[in-house]
């Protein structure tokens, strides 16, 4: 991949760190990138391993998770606040990211990772998507 098309695909990344909850769509990212739509979503996934689509809805996570650690906003509120639409995928995508539901994440404690530095808690608390096994039909892994 050539050194101009990392440069505008950074700024795409970059206006989906700054714009997460607003409403995004490839077409419009790919036009910040100066690319087709197609070829902004291979290059994306070729340069940070993941689809657009899949990198700004981890940053709404990691968004959401903060908003919810601070308490003092309902899982509504908090899924709209990072720019979903709908509170069906975003506990959805909540669960696959974190691993617990948003009211249960909201709920427990979090007075451990008070004292540490706001960079570090998000490097460790990061939503990272597990890929899901596939079943072949003969019953194998």
């Amino acid at each position: 991949m050539e050194l101009e098309d990392l440069v505008r695909l950074r700024r795409a990344r970059d206006r989906m760190d700054r714009e997460y909850a607003e409403p995004l769509d490839i077409a419009e990212l790919a036009r910040t990138a100066l690319m087709s739509p197609g070829h902004f979503q291979r290059s994306f996934r070729a340069a940070y391993g993941q689809t657009p689509y899949a990198y700004l809805m981890t940053r709404r996570i990691e968004r959401a998770k903060a908003l919810l650690r601070k308490g003092d906003l309902s899982v509504t509120e908090v899924c709209l606040a990072v720019g979903c639409t709908s509170l069906g995928s975003f506990s959805s995508r909540f669960t696959e990211l974190v691993g617990e539901t948003p009211s249960a994440y909201r709920a427990r404690s979090h007075e451990a990772s008070a004292v540490i530095p706001p960079c570090v808690v998000r490097t460790y608390t990061r939503p990272v998507r597990t890929p899901r096994r596939r079943v072949d039909p003969s019953g194998n892994f």
